[in-house]
């Protein structure tokens, strides 16, 4: 059995809390956002915290004791911290890893695309099949802003193209599209955690060398793609349509995610000065955007 104390408080008291449960022997804290506010695309090296965050102190069973210290110095009203909601339960002790396992799941996309996690059992069928597990670079299809690409790419195989991955991640996108019959993806990605990820998922999918290679931005060769893939922030797509529109063979693809609904009107305006029949696909509050570059 573990104890857990959970109370909510904002980023400036933040380190004092958490130095008073460090101090009384915490197994672990952990922080939450409270208000609602995602942090979507943390630059790498940077550790963001929201303003309002919900605090979460675990603590062997056996040291309740120090639990009910913790407790009695947040409600101390001779400290200036700012300390709301605060509560106390008990945790049952779980096989971990296993419960981490049964919430992924094999995931379809499109008509005959599949992912499946490393543990799962895979068919022997005519399916397009990724083995990918959740890690520390985004895409596991899990997304909208993913699951959105993969559908586009089983609906339109790059069959034979050069394609340029653009903010690869996990590679899962990079991967699909060799699946998918692309000739030859060029993958990129400001975080060097997100190019040892992508080089590891195309090993373990029996993806070669040459197939997939991954660079960091600055580091780019120069080519020209087929088909530009994109799935990062608004921002980044905005200011960098004149480079991903530039990289990208007249008449070729580009797709676009990781956009808002109402961020849509600006990823228009910014792209119809490089390409023309715009299209986009919504799926919750995040939309796909489709065009053909002139």
């Amino acid at each position: 059995m573990w104890l857990q104390l959970i109370c909510q408080s904002t980023k400036h008291f933040e380190p004092e809390i958490s130095e008073a449960a460090e101090n009384l022997g915490a197994a672990s804290i952990t922080l939450s956002d409270a208000a609602d506010v995602p942090v979507l695309e943390p630059l790498p090296n940077e550790t963001p915290l929201w303003d309002e965050i919900i605090i979460t102190v675990l603590f062997r069973e056996e040291q309740k004791q120090a639990l009910e210290e913790l407790k009695q110095q947040l409600t101390d009203k001779r400290e200036p911290w700012k300390v709301s909601h605060i509560h106390q339960e008990i945790l049952k002790e779980q096989q971990w890893e296993r419960v981490w396992m049964d919430d992924f799941h094999p995931m379809q996309f499109g008509q005959n695309l599949w992912i499946y996690p490393s543990w799962s059992e895979i068919p022997n069928d005519s399916s397009v099949k990724i083995k990918l597990d959740p890690g520390l670079a985004f895409g596991t299809g899990t997304h909208p802003t993913t699951a959105m690409c993969l559908e586009w790419l089983d609906s339109n195989p790059p069959t034979g193209q050069q394609v340029i991955d653009f903010g690869c991640g996990s590679g899962i996108l990079a991967i699909a599209a060799i699946k998918l019959g692309a000739k030859h993806v060029l993958a990129t990605d400001i975080d060097p955690q997100a190019l040892v990820a992508t080089d590891s998922n195309k090993v373990n999918n029996g993806i070669s060398e040459e197939q997939i290679v991954s660079y960091l931005p600055e580091d780019m060769p120069e080519l020209m793609a087929d088909l530009m893939l994109a799935n990062i922030l608004c921002g980044p797509l905005v200011s960098l349509a004149p480079q991903l529109c530039a990289s990208t063979k007249q008449g070729g693809q580009i797709v676009l995610s990781g956009v808002l609904k109402e961020q849509q009107d600006i990823l228009k305006a910014t792209y119809e000065n490089h390409c023309h029949d715009i299209q986009f696909a919504t799926s919750g509050d995040w939309v796909r955007m489709t065009g053909i570059v002139s």
